[in-house]
């Protein structure tokens, strides 16, 4: 059972909470690695400093050493989930989450109308919400590894509630080939094991459905720029961020057909703010109030920048749409 929230985390060579330490990189096995950024948890300041490193080959950037799977649960506790909400509530607001999301669902709304469709790592299942105008006779469901998703089946916004991962024991083989469409927008980068996570969402797609995946780019300016500081990073949480080259090869790989990458779309335009309010909540909590003018012209230049997301490596996410292959197996 994970230690309580509020208790001081013990950190070092034994800590349950880590694996040891890799010399390889775990999409491609190349030994040549550097550490692109070191950092301490930004939003709750325990103790420890969690390192993300890069492979110099195949660009693939990942957390090492990695959290144990007692250490994932720990951090996907949903006080958490809460404090990172009410952190991103003060950087976007519900209308522009909305925003977005029906966005998102009208871009999609291409995929015809599907009869089932799975939203993994929906959390409160806003997405599936706003999904609904434009799919009206769609049945959702969803999965998150955290009680929201509970609750979000008793507020109706899903139809069915699974809890855990795509690689949870027995999950792919409950939900093998129920599903039309299935989406993960932000969730890849929390699966220990992104291609077991992929080949698990392949399993509950028919044959010819649609998977819509969603996550930061690491190639994105502003990681280099921001070092610590840029929010996508998301330590102690993220644990892989995949070049979009990579994600895009695994996939065809599996027998997919890639029929949309986009950049444009699913860029935040958050980078300089949240940076701002991250370094505001590390260092000094009390001038957060007479900063708000500062946050303010961040945000507005964040704003001014984001058209530029489609055409340069300004955008922090990307969205690939891909096609499960009809002869595939599984």
């Amino acid at each position: 059972m994970p230690p309580s929230p509020l208790a001081p985390r013990a950190t070092g060579p034994n800590d349950p909470f880590q694996e040891p330490h890799r010399e390889d990189c775990p999409w491609c096995g190349s030994p040549r690695l550097r550490t692109r950024m070191r950092a301490t948890d930004p939003l709750r300041h325990r103790p420890g400093t969690f390192a993300v490193d890069e492979c110099r080959d195949c660009r693939h950037a990942f957390q090492n050493p990695r959290l144990t799977a007692e250490g994932l649960a720990f951090y996907h506790r949903d006080f958490y989930e809460r404090h990172l909400e009410e952190f991103a509530a003060r950087i976007l607001s519900a209308g522009a989450v909305r925003r977005r999301h029906r966005a998102t669902a009208h871009a999609l709304s291409a995929l015809h109308e599907p009869e089932s469709w799975l939203d993994v790592g929906t959390g409160h299942a806003r997405f599936p919400e706003a999904a609904k105008e434009f799919f009206p006779y769609t049945s959702f469901d969803g999965l998150d590894p955290t009680a929201r998703v509970e609750q979000a089946l008793l507020e109706g916004r899903v139809e069915e509630a699974h809890r855990g991962y795509l690689t949870t024991p027995g999950m792919a083989a409950r939900l093998r080939a129920r599903y039309d469409v299935l989406s993960m927008f932000h969730h890849l980068e929390h699966a220990p094991d992104p291609r077991a996570e992929l080949r698990a969402a392949l399993t509950a797609l028919r044959p010819g459905g649609h998977l819509v995946v969603e996550v930061p780019d690491p190639r994105c300016a502003f990681a280099t720029l921001l070092g610590r500081w840029w929010l996508p990073y998301g330590q102690p949480r993220h644990l892989h961020l995949m070049p979009l080259a990579n994600l895009r090869a695994e996939l065809e790989a599996q027998g997919c057909t890639v029929l949309v990458t986009d950049r444009r779309a699913p860029h935040i335009p958050y980078d300089l703010s949240a940076a701002l309010s991250l370094v505001l909540a590390h260092f000094h909590p009390i001038l957060r109030a007479p900063a708000a003018p500062a946050l303010a012209l961040a945000s507005a230049v964040d704003h001014l920048l984001a058209p530029l997301s489609g055409l340069t490596r300004v955008s922090n996410a990307y969205r690939v749409v891909a096609r499960k292959g009809t002869d595939a197996v599984g």
